[in-house]
C-alpha cells in the first residue's frame, strides 16, 4: 500500500520564531503556528476553533524566516509530519507531533517601516500611478 505524508497549512504565527545553530552550523527554526476556523453548529451559532501546530524549519528558509517574520506573521507552509520522541531526564519516554516544513511562504504585507504597493482596491485608497504608501509606526496594516 502506498502512502502520502504532506500537509498544508495557512496561519499566524503565535510568536517569534526561535532560531539556534547544529554543531555543524545549519540553521533550525521553531515556529508556533495558529489555524483559525469559524463555522456554523446545529443551532446556528458561530463557533470559532483555533488548532496550535508546531513548524520545525531548517537550513536557509530557518534564517530567512527568523529575519523577517514576527508574532502575528500570516504564513502558508508546505511539509510533512515527524515524530519525534525522546526519554527526559526522568526516564520516561515522550513523544512530540509536528510539522517538519519544506516551504515556508510569506503572507501579507511586509514588517513595520517597509513599502507596499497601493492599488486602486488597497485600503490605501492609493490610485494607480501614485507612488506606494510609507507605513508608519501608528499605521495598521490594512489586510
Amino acid at each position: 500500500m502506498a502512502s502520502c505524508n504532506r500537509v498544508l497549512l495557512m496561519g499566524n504565527l503565535t510568536r517569534n520564531p526561535e532560531i539556534r545553530y547544529t554543531p555543524s552550523g545549519t540553521a533550525v527554526a521553531d515556529l508556533g503556528l495558529a489555524i483559525n476556523e469559524s463555522f456554523r453548529n446545529k443551532s446556528g451559532e458561530t463557533v470559532e476553533q483555533t488548532c496550535f501546530v508546531d513548524v520545525v524549519v531548517w537550513g536557509r528558509q530557518a534564517e530567512t524566516a527568523a529575519e523577517y517574520l514576527h508574532k502575528g506573521s500570516p504564513v502558508f507552509v508546505e511539509g510533512r509530519l515527524q515524530l519525534d520522541q525522546w526519554e527526559n531526564q526522568q526516564g520516561e519516554k515522550r513523544s512530540k507531533l509536528r510539522v517538519r516544513a519544506d516551504r515556508v511562504q510569506f503572507l501579507g504585507a511586509p514588517g513595520k517601516g517597509s513599502e507596499y504597493a497601493g492599488g486602486p482596491s488597497s485600503a490605501s485608497g492609493a490610485q494607480g500611478g501614485h507612488p506606494p504608501h510609507e507605513m508608519d509606526d501608528d499605521d495598521d496594516v490594512p489586510f
